[in-house]
């Protein structure tokens, strides 16, 4: 994790990122929002985070996929508290013993916790949205498997209980398309102009099916092109979180806010991660 010295530094980079942004979908019932160095992506997470009304929210739970165990379904820390630089964050117990007694969620090893950054690059922003009510809420970390479409349905239907309440709000964890050999992918549609162009139109393509708010067509999207959308999973059991909570009524809507590529790709050589912010409002 992060050392002590780092925390002025952290703060105010954080607090330069949020300042600014604009508030405009606030308050956000969930966001997506990436989860790369800080120095690659932290202007565009501020664009989500800046959507959360600290006032109301009190547990946030973290979304997260699993980069480095083989996972087929969700696991849950098997520690109390999660340090960050700016403050201490509590995990929900009484939400864990919930999500457990269901029997569709294994322990993730303290190894794996540590291992794993889609959830930790989370923690610090949340502590910094939240600051101003810093001992009024917990979190509940998720770690998100190589899920099938009908376990992102289940794991949908279970989590739109906890999406229908104003005072939780959910963060999903995910980079969008990873370009370039090193990640042994190379779409490329000329007709788009150079390489990150292409990138882009791919990405946004699939950030408009996410706005529908349609997991079969978010499925077919990824079948179809294959990008390389890491937090694909975490972001297709929102989308049936959601789709549970439309069946019953709920009018939402969500809407990206930023999009931003570590890199301009224009040849085959070059790699680049792409970035993207949004969040959900309940109307």
């Amino acid at each position: 994790m992060y050392r002590d010295h780092k925390r002025p530094q952290l703060n105010a980079q954080l607090e330069g990122w949020l300042s600014q942004v604009q508030s405009t979908k606030r308050p956000a019932r969930a966001i997506i929002a990436p989860h790369a160095g800080y120095t690659y992506c932290g202007s565009c997470a501020a664009h989500a985070y800046k959507q959360v009304d600290p006032s109301i929210t009190r547990r946030i739970f973290i979304l997260g996929p699993s980069h480095h165990v083989p996972l087929s379904r969700c696991a849950l820390s098997s520690v109390d508290i999660y340090r960050t630089p700016l403050y201490d964050l509590r995990i929900d117990q009484k939400i864990y013993g919930e999500l457990w007694k269901t029997g569709m969620f294994e322990r993730m090893s303290l190894q794996t916790d540590e291992d794993e950054h889609s959830i930790e690059m989370h923690l610090p922003y949340t502590a910094k949205a939240m600051e101003s009510h810093k001992d009024e809420f917990t979190i509940i970390p998720v770690l998100v498997g190589a899920l099938s479409e009908s376990k992102e349905q289940e794991f949908g239907k279970l989590f739109s209980k906890y999406l229908a309440d104003p005072s939780n709000l959910f963060v999903v964890s995910s980079d969008f398309c990873h370009w370039g050999q090193r990640f042994r992918y190379s779409y490329y549609d000329e007709s788009q102009g150079e390489i990150y162009r292409s990138i882009e139109h791919l990405d946004k393509m699939g950030m408009s099916i996410i706005e529908q708010l349609d997991p079969v067509s978010f499925s077919n999207y990824l079948k179809k092109y294959h990008n390389t959308i890491c937090g694909r999973h975490p972001i297709g059991v929102l989308l049936n979180a959601i789709t549970e909570l439309q069946k019953n009524g709920m009018n939402m809507s969500f809407s990206f806010l930023n999009y931003a590529q570590s890199s301009q790709c224009r040849n085959w050589q070059d790699s680049s991660v792409s970035y993207a912010a949004g969040a959900l409002t309940v109307h």
